[in-house]
């Protein structure tokens, strides 16, 4: 049996994006996987809800995405980079029953959240477009062979000019709406605002989203537009606030939509709310329900459409929900201890999903409207899964020192002797308010670090979502501390017992994990080594250089660095380097705008002048989702050099510490790796 490692990235599979075909026969969905060191291919599969084997149904080019069946599933909709224009996803439609796919877009944009039109005539999207492209009128048909001119100088105007990977550039994005018949595109929405998230209602009613405010990169409010598109007249017909701009509508007129407190909105739990735009009511389903909305799986209406499905997390695991609309009292349709549900889509009789546990990273199910019956439909990576050792980790429950349960997990080495002892691995989530299950996007890395010899403990601490808004609002105005003393609680846990080495204890975190190992490394001596990763390390710089995020500062803290400048410092991990005597590896993304490099770049360089071990890897072309969807060969490379910082610090690997060993030493890259980086 092979023991998993980095490397093997390059062999597993993802699903994503499940949808139901109208007759319920059977779901198509995105295969994705690594296709070399650079970049994916993604392809739409369908397999049948009864049972049989998946078969491709689009060909393998470019990435495709959003597979949608038409209303009457004669044809199926999604969007690709294939051809010529390949940094640009456009819309394509096949028919199910045989023949080539067919380009209907040719915009300067790029198409997303496309949304078919009840009768099956046309299909609705989004794209960014700027005010030039709108002039000329290349977001209803670029010229072909069209490229843009990169901004030089990049003029800057607004609040929020960047996000996640990519700056903005004057684009906004708007609702268009591709005719089927003729191919011709038409514009729904203008103006410097974005409009979002286009679902039908009946078939001359459309909704969108429309940010709104004085300044709307600063404002959580959107207003719920209703569009007739006979007559190109539209409406607000509601107002709401949130991060995620999901509608889904009925034919007559009621809308689904989260809405989260805008009052210091990060420490508040979205709630599930359906306007009713005739009898100008609103209902919250989830008003009895002590969980915030998964942002994985947008609500949807069943088949009747007075019943809505939506996840939550929930206490270790992602539940799948269903609630009447005038109801405040949901219903589990499916939890199952540590399984992650990472998207849904609701059929006439039946709701397929992607289900990762803890002994696969993810495949496609169906199950009845009501949960009772289960059937798995793909096993994507069964051939690789046979010939690797899975370890199975272990419910952890133990006491924060408040006296609050808190849950975590164990996972120990494949061939694991409770006679022998282990090194310790500590893994602390992102978020803040994220939520860790025993599956997910961290099935490979945790497998991996427990491959290669570790004990791995990863917990909830306060400040987690799915237990409740008291638990996820405890972190206010004390991110460090209150995490800290969490985490400490769960390693001293573990670490009595015998087979764990509690002199031997490694940590490591992402985002705000990266954040805490900062925080950890200065304020405790607990750990032999640390990598800390995409972390926000001074909080006044993260305020002024991240996106929306911002917003954490102002909610989790109640405050701006113009307010309280010395307690913003106190609170950021830069205040505490001095005191770091750890070893800590430094990883970052050039192209990380949700933490920008900036502060990572101030927080290695007082680590070198404390004269800490350390170093500070950049990844190019990398922005903040490199864990999860970085180019297959950086993936790699971030997991082999926590092992490699991880195995030089410890007394279980006979090796010496990266600082001193060849730049390309136990990286599967090879010569020519540079370990150099700042």
């Amino acid at each position: 049996m092979n023991r998993i490692t980095a490397a093997d990235y390059h062999d597993i599979v993802q699903v994503e994006e499940p949808r139901v075909a109208p007759d319920g026969d059977r779901v198509a969905f995105v295969r994705k996987v690594p296709k070399d060191d650079e970049s994916y291919e993604a392809t739409i599969y369908v397999v049948p809800t009864g049972g049989g084997e998946p078969r491709r149904f689009t060909i393998e080019e470019g990435v495709d995405s959003e597979p949608r069946f038409s209303p009457s599933g004669d044809r199926l909709a999604f969007v690709s980079t294939r051809g010529e224009d390949d940094d640009r996803p456009q819309l394509w439609v096949l028919p199910t029953d045989g023949g080539e796919a067919r380009q209907v877009t040719a915009v300067a944009g790029g198409v997303g959240s496309i949304a078919w039109r009840p009768d099956g005539s046309a299909i609705a999207f989004v794209q960014q477009a700027s005010a030039e492209d709108r002039q000329e009128e290349r977001d209803l048909e670029a010229p072909d062979n069209w490229e843009p001119d990169p901004p030089d100088p990049r003029v800057i105007d607004r609040t929020v000019y960047r996000s996640m990977q990519q700056y903005f550039d004057g684009k906004r994005s708007h609702v268009y709406l591709a005719d089927l018949e003729s191919d011709e595109v038409s514009r729904l929405t203008d103006g410097d605002r974005d409009f979002a998230a286009p679902e039908w209602g009946d078939a001359n009613t459309l909704y969108y989203t429309e940010s709104v405010g004085d300044d709307p990169d600063d404002s959580l409010e959107y207003g719920i537009i209703e569009h007739d598109v006979e007559k190109g007249a539209s409406a607000t017909v509601h107002t709401a606030a949130g991060w995620a701009t999901h509608l889904a509508a009925t034919a007559d007129g009621r809308v689904a939509y989260p809405h989260t407190d805008p009052d210091r909105a990060t420490l508040n739990q979205s709630e599930l709310h359906v306007v009713d735009t005739d009898a100008e009511r609103v209902t919250t389903p989830t008003a009895d329900l002590d969980r915030t909305l998964g942002l994985a799986a947008a609500p949807q209406w069943g088949p009747e459409e007075e019943q809505l499905y939506f996840t939550t997390p929930d206490e270790g695991a992602v539940t799948l929900w269903a609630a009447g609309w005038e109801d405040t009292g949901p219903e589990r349709v499916l939890r199952e201890d540590g399984a992650s549900i990472d998207g849904v889509d609701v059929g006439a009789d039946v709701v397929a999903l992607v289900k990762s546990e803890w002994d696969h990273p993810g495949d496609v199910f169906a199950i009845t409207l009501g949960g009772a019956e289960q059937h798995r439909l793909t096993r994507v990576n069964t051939e690789y899964l046979d010939e690797r050792g899975v370890s199975q980790p272990e419910p952890v429950r133990y006491e924060g020192p408040d006296g609050q349960e808190l849950e975590g997990w164990l996972l120990t080495p494949p061939d694991f002797d409770p006679s022998e002892q282990y090194p310790l691995i500590v893994e602390v989530h992102g978020g803040p308010h994220a939520m860790w299950t025993t599956s997910g996007t961290m099935f490979h890395e945790f497998q991996t670090l427990a491959a290669r010899g570790y004990v791995v403990f990863w917990s909830n601490p306060r400040g987690s979502a799915g237990y409740g808004e008291a638990f996820m609002s405890a972190i206010g105005r004390d991110w460090g501390t209150t995490t800290m003393e969490d985490v400490l609680a769960g390693v001293d846990h573990v670490t009595d017992r015998e087979y764990v080495d509690g002199s031997q204890v490694f940590l490591t975190g992402g985002s705000f994990g990266g954040f805490m190992t900062g925080w950890m490394v200065g304020n405790t001596d607990r750990f032999e080594a640390a990598v800390a990763q995409r972390g926000v390390y001074d909080l006044t710089g993260f305020y002024g250089s991240t996106d929306g995020a911002y917003k954490l500062v102002e909610g989790d803290f109640g405050t701006t660095p113009n307010e309280e400048p010395e307690f913003l410092w106190e609170q950021s991990p830069v205040a505490h380097a001095d005191d770091v005597e750890t070893p800590t590896l430094v990883v970052h993304s050039d192209d990380d705008y949700r933490t920008p490099a900036s502060t990572a770049e101030l927080f290695y360089r007082l680590l070198r002048k404390h004269g800490v071990d350390t170093r500070f890897v950049r990844y190019p072309d990398e922005g903040h989702e490199l864990s999860r969807s970085g180019q297959p060969a950086h993936v790699v490379d971030r997991i082999e050099r926590i092992v490699r910082w991880f195995d030089g610090y410890s007394e279980y690997h006979d090796v010496p510490p990266a600082l001193e060993r060849d730049d390309d030493a136990e990286l599967s890259a090879g010569e020519g790796a540079d370990d150099t980086g700042g």
